[in-house]
């Protein structure tokens, strides 16, 4: 029996909501809920969802939790909560939810951890610097090199840059970062998901992939000599591509996994085949962790229109991928 913590995310926002569809359970995965009791039975109140919720005691046997009910670990938030209305003194709070979670995975009383959406704005109006959760994550790991991978049924993109702002992602893409992902990508599609030679298809930085120079050279610097290093090493990582042309039935047919330079470049093609069941994959870490692929959608908490489709996802790679790893 896997036992798999989920983060309940900022209070205000859906993630209590979607969370209670977890209700209905996987097969021989037992789910902890972390964060506040009383807003999630709220919640359920609100939403007519009859679920019983049962105190989270880690010295309880795994697999005892009654059918139809959710095991929560009641992590009180320390302002009111309304649906809807972000409240920067429950920032702190939030990232408390974190720290617990990453605390029970570390320890192997979680299996994995799977985390719905937190709101950046808020917990940056609180005076705490936040750009996301796998940066956060990374942080709280040891400061290892995390490399975010939005995976759906048809396509995996994985980023070399994460959130940063446009003007600063070519000074990012350095040789010594690209090929830290590079081998993390390649070391975690082995490890986590039983690919045996994960075939990588490296977009470019710039528009045609630089065009021989013309329209930007870290294709010629940065991107093409790492990958040609790490070729001859036994990584099979293709590039760099055009990223307008990456994306194409050809090119993907001979791709495990894409790898964009930024955020926008990759991102929007993915969540525009299959926006709803894409799941959030955070690689290079000691910890699984998988989340949803979208954010805190304010204006849909305890409406009962949110759906939680994306979360069931999440929660099924995670259990899938420390599956693998224990057969391992």
């Amino acid at each position: 029996m896997l036992r798999v913590a989920v983060s309940l995310g900022e209070p205000a926002g859906i993630g209590p909501d979607i969370s209670l569809a977890l209700t209905t359970g996987l097969p021989g995965v037992e789910f902890v809920l972390l964060g506040d009791a009383n807003v999630l039975g709220e919640r359920a109140s609100a939403l007519g969802e009859p679920v019983a919720l049962v105190p989270f005691d880690s010295c309880n046997r795994r697999g005892l939790a009654p059918a139809g009910s959710l095991l929560v670990e009641h992590l009180r938030a320390p302002a009111p909560v309304v649906s809807g209305r972000l409240d920067p003194a429950n920032a702190n709070y939030v990232l408390s939810i974190l720290d617990r979670a990453v605390e029970g995975c570390q320890s192997g009383e979680f299996d994995a951890l799977v985390t719905t959406p937190v709101h950046k704005g808020v917990i940056n109006d609180a005076g705490v610097p936040f750009t996301g959760h796998t940066e956060y994550l990374a942080e709280r790991c040891g400061g290892v090199t995390p490399v975010m991978m939005l995976s759906t049924p048809a396509l995996r993109v994985a980023l070399v840059t994460t959130h940063l702002a446009l003007r600063r992602v070519a000074d990012a893409i350095t040789e010594e970062r690209l090929e830290r992902v590079v081998r993390v990508l390649d070391h975690d599609l082995r490890a986590r998901f039983g690919r045996s030679a994960p075939r990588l298809l490296v977009c470019g930085l710039n528009p045609h992939a630089g065009e021989g120079g013309h329209l930007g050279t870290e294709e010629l610097k940065v991107i093409g000599p790492v990958l040609s290093r790490l070729r001859r090493e036994g990584i099979n990582a293709r590039g760099p591509v055009p990223a307008d042309t990456a994306f194409t039935p050809r090119q993907l047919a001979g791709a495990d996994v894409v790898l964009a330079m930024y955020h926008d470049q990759g991102l929007p093609v993915l969540k525009h085949m299959g926006f709803g069941e894409a799941v959030n994959v955070t690689l290079g870490l000691p910890i699984i962790r998988t989340s949803v692929d979208h954010g805190t959608a304010l204006d849909l908490a305890g409406t009962g229109r949110a759906s939680a489709s994306s979360l069931i996802a999440a929660a099924r790679t995670a259990a899938a991928m420390a599956r693998h790893e224990l057969q391992d």
